[in-house]
């Protein structure tokens, strides 16, 4: 979720269902994926502040972008998804408990006085009042004070006071409160109930948004714009609950609150701020909705196609029709069989045309012309963003790898991470911001179109093995996942329209000359990290399309080997590797299948030497991120394999083993564990180079040491921090490994 009381989006006609999948890759006939937790397309970032703090584009991420900690895979690799995170991903159950114990001593925060005032007769006063907690609950350590005080409960009527400016303060301060507040925060207010005055709100609001456009002449500006503006306030509570509980999708389902959001979404030629919230709040609620599926009535998806049809080149019009675009590809099982291929087409043409857009020239472009600004006017917006960037503002953010982060790295934020909730007073810079955020939206859905979804728990737990079966085993070419692949439609619209190589394109970091120009202004420097979350989409959603398309879709074997070169360079252009998790990730995903997708046709292995992959790996198995530790050690069993097939590698090999016996013994992660032992089994199954390395390196002897640990592990840790899929994957590992052994003991015999 990511939007706060200041600032502020999707595209189609009709669409059916044939569930399109994703092609896994081949790899070892016993072993299944399963999907890194919880990537949400806009990342779960939470909506923006009120009261000088512009809302902020829902990445997400992602995630799409439930959100989980992070998981990472094992065995056969499947895509990243952007998914709606759920309600308390971090695990915490004990509601706004933990969180009013996080009060600290010298914490000043006048929440008993302010929320008094919210009862004054004086709609001046209780507007000062709303404000006033609007601003204040953008810091993090104060809204413990406001929960204790029932802060909520007192809001929730304010939404319907008899003063329209105390309503737009009101629902701003209850924005900023889910938006800073976090998961829990946001539960907790749908649980207190404030969804019964916010319904109510809407409603008043809708009635006011059809008064306007049936008789527009007959109504005076201001009144207008005091329905929409309260109206955009809403929408944006709306889209933070939404985005945050599954109560609060209950709600909105049951309530029919759906005409709403598209009754502000067809204001978009008269108002494109409250379009864009209402887009944004559909393309939350739209996904994974399959109640809300039969709401969406022939009306709903005219105004869905008009908007995806529209040709405005603006680009805050461009982040509309790529809102609406995904919404449309939430929606397409709704779309009759006979436009489903127009549809699909019409959504990735749209995708198409916003990864089209060079971001590095036109915000280059952009910067520019805000230079060309009054004096004035320039130091005024100066010392404004100065103030605000002063302001010790620390609202929950996600960590930007697909994830909701753990409890303890969500406080961690910095003045970097709260730049999406500053505003963008220069029109140069909403520019610049709207088409940032429609370029990382389009890559997350691209992401999302190529992922297939996930068994249900149960279907897992039918498939699941008792601790010592074998029966969860599928001997010869049967894998416990069905190699699915994209929908013809699909496959035909990303390769005719080149996605492929615009997500390309976006791997590449912006040139220097507009990281410059963008260091100049304070209020820019925002940009730059929404330059490199976009390279790290790009890498994700090229990892996806290598999983998806064949190696014609991908331009053949010399595209291949470019793109080796390509991903290298990203990685040692430096003089050391990167440390950034989100990016070591990212890169980390799409070598890994690129590896995957050479090795599988027998291409030889170009993206790095020996030498360089140690290093890579080295520098990964360091990494915080559970996900990017996964994949190096995948990237070392892939590379093993090869490698083992060549003469006097033993050497090599014997390093490889080496670093992947360290990470078998000392990873924290069951999960980086399970994929170690799995790499150990690849690149040591076969060949006399392996035998020679194997028999060195005393392997047998130190797996058989391991085993007991690894088994009691799993039982100890595999209940309460596994998910269902990860202990069915553990569960084959551990027959894998012993199988392994007991076929290396039987060649030491011989």
């Amino acid at each position: 979720m990511n939007h706060q009381y200041g600032q502020e989006h999707h595209a189609s006609f009709t669409l059916q269902a044939a569930a399109f999948a994703l092609c896994l890759l081949p790899g070892r006939d016993v072993r299944l994926t399963p999907r890194p937790g919880g990537c949400r397309r806009r990342h779960g970032l939470r909506s923006g502040c009120a009261h000088g703090v512009a809302a902020r584009p829902s990445s997400a991420p992602f995630s799409r972008f439930p959100a989980q900690p992070d998981t990472g895979t094992m065995g056969k690799r499947k895509t990243n998804k952007f998914a709606r995170p759920q309600f308390s991903p971090i695990g915490q159950t004990n509601n706004t408990g933990g969180l009013e114990e996080e009060v600290a001593a010298d914490v000043f925060s006048p929440a008993g006085e302010l929320l008094e005032k919210l009862q004054s007769v004086s709609p001046d006063v209780r507007e000062f009042a709303c404000a006033s907690i609007s601003k204040l609950v953008q810091e993090k350590k104060v809204i413990p004070s406001f929960l204790q005080k029932d802060a909520i409960r007192c809001l929730g009527p304010m939404l319907l006071d008899p003063s329209v400016a105390v309503r737009e303060t009101a629902a701003g301060a209850l924005r900023n409160l889910s938006a800073c507040g976090g998961y829990d925060v946001c539960d907790e207010m749908v649980k207190q109930d404030v969804l019964t005055p916010l319904t109510a709100l809407l409603r008043e609001c809708c009635t006011g948004l059809d008064t306007n456009m049936a008789n527009p002449q007959k109504n005076q500006v201001s009144d207008k714009n005091y329905i929409e503006d309260v109206s955009n306030e809403a929408i944006h509570l709306l889209w933070n609950l939404c985005e945050s509980s599954s109560r609060a999708v209950s709600v909105f389902n049951k309530e029919g609150l759906l005409d709403i959001c598209i009754l502000c979404l067809r204001r978009f030629n008269d108002n494109i701020e409250l379009a864009i919230s209402a887009a944004y709040c559909l393309q939350t609620v739209t996904e994974d909705n399959t109640e809300l599926l039969a709401s969406l009535v022939p009306l709903a998806l005219q105004v869905l196609e008009v908007v995806l049809l529209s040709s405005e080149d603006i680009t805050e019009h461009l982040l509309l029709r790529t809102l609406v675009a995904g919404t449309v590809w939430n929606v397409k099982s709704i779309v009759p069989s006979s436009s489903q291929a127009d549809t699909i087409n019409a959504v990735i043409r749209i995708l198409a045309e916003t990864l089209e857009k060079n971001a590095s020239q036109i915000i280059l472009t952009l910067r520019q012309a805000a230079c060309g600004i009054p004096k004035a006017e320039a130091e005024t917006e100066m010392e404004e963003e100065m103030i605000d960037t002063n302001e010790n503002v620390t609202p929950k953010l996600e960590d930007g790898t697909g994830k909701i982060p753990h409890q303890s790295q969500a406080e961690n934020v910095t003045s970097e991470d709260i730049s999406d909730f500053l505003p963008t007073r220069s029109e140069e810079l909403r520019h610049a911001t709207a088409l940032l955020a429609a370029q990382q939206n389009a890559l997350e859905i691209i992401v999302n179109m190529c992922c297939s979804e996930d068994p249900s728990d149960d279907e897992w737990e039918e498939m699941s093995s008792s601790d010592e079966s074998d029966n969860c085993m599928t001997e010869g070419s049967g894998t416990l996942f069905s190699p699915l692949c994209l929908s013809a439609e699909v496959h035909s619209a990303l390769i005719n329209y080149l996605i492929p190589k615009k997500v390309l394109e976006k791997t590449e970091f912006t040139d220097s000359v507009t990281v410059d120009a963008c260091m100049e202004s304070p209020s820019w420097r925002h940009l730059i990290e929404k330059m490199k979350r976009i390279q790290c989409r790009a890498l994700t959603c090229l990892h996806n399309l290598l999983s998806v398309l064949d190696v014609e879709g991908l331009g053949g074997p010399d595209a291949l080997y470019s793109l080796s070169q390509h991903l290298g360079k990203l990685v040692f252009s430096q003089s050391e590797v990167p440390k950034d998790s989100e990016f070591l990730e990212a890169v980390t995903s799409a070598i890994r299948s690129l590896m995957q997708i050479m090795s599988s046709h027998n291409l030889p292995q170009q993206c790095m030497s020996a030498e360089q992959l140690m290093i890579l790996c080295e520098a990964g198995a360091q990494c915080e991120n559970t996900s990017a530790r996964v994949n190096v050690v995948a990237m070392m069993g892939i590379s093993g394999n090869v490698i083992a097939k060549e003469d006097n590698t033993a050497e090599t090999l014997k390093m490889m083993g080496n670093f992947l016996l360290q990470v078998v013994t000392k990873d924290s992660s069951l999960v980086v564990v399970g994929e170690a032992l799995d790499a150990i089994i690849d690149v040591f199954a076969d060949g006399k180079e392996a035998d020679k390395a194997a028999d060195e390196m005393k392997l047998v002897h130190t797996l058989k040491s391991f085993q007991p640990v690894f088994k009691l592990r799993i039982q100890k840790e595999g209940k309460g921090n596994l998910t269902v899929d990860q202990r069915l994957v553990l569960d084959n590992v551990k027959i894998n490994l012993r199988r392994f052994i007991a076929y290396r003991e039987a060649l030491m015999k011989k």
